[in-house]
């Protein structure tokens, strides 16, 4: 099964966001970061589809909406990152955050580690950066212990994962929040 790909816009500081699509559901989103990136891949060209997905991200950045609610296909991730990713999604609320541990905890995927030196929560932050489904699987809920942790490429990054965190309700908003009212 092919994915095609839609290019949406958003008001995040990273800009728009690419969503790969297949009959299933959306298999891949990315944050764009470098305007002008071009995923390599056919254009989606089923109106129908790219018009849902596009309906379901203008509602969730006008705050209508408290999640994208798209079908998912999940090929993209196997093993204990599909479980975690998965975990994270059923489990993680709009408005909610998790820790990296906590979450490594909930999702069951490393109950055979003896893990007293937090390998749990390292693997949980790496498989974050690696989350093939950006905003659907909500990496940006998941936080360090002792702050807000990372998220994708340094402090563009930062800034997304804080303005996705303001529009859920988690962070207060700031003097120069550009998101709805």
């Amino acid at each position: 099964m092919a994915i095609s790909w839609l290019r949406v816009e958003t008001p995040l500081p990273s800009g728009a966001v690419w969503f790969g699509v297949t009959a299933v559901g959306v298999a891949a989103a990315s944050f764009e970061v470098e305007p002008g990136r071009v995923v390599e891949g056919p254009e989606c060209t089923d109106e129908w589809r790219a018009g849902v997905v596009r309906q379901r991200v203008a509602e969730y950045f006008a705050g209508r909406s408290r999640g994208l609610e798209l079908p998912i296909d999940w090929r993209s991730a196997s093993g204990p990152h599909r479980t975690v990713l998965q975990t994270l999604h059923a489990e993680v609320p709009y408005g909610e955050t998790v820790t990296y541990g906590r979450l490594a905890a909930l999702s069951g995927a490393f109950e055979d580690l003896n893990d007293t030196g937090g390998q749990a929560a390292r693997a949980v932050g790496q498989m974050m950066h690696a989350n093939p489904l950006a905003l659907l699987v909500p990496c940006h809920r998941v936080v360090a212990a002792d702050g807000l942790g990372g998220f994708f490429g340094g402090p563009l990054g930062l800034e997304t994962k804080r303005w996705l965190l303001t529009l859920e309700g988690v962070l207060p908003p700031t003097l120069d929040w550009t998101g709805p009212a």
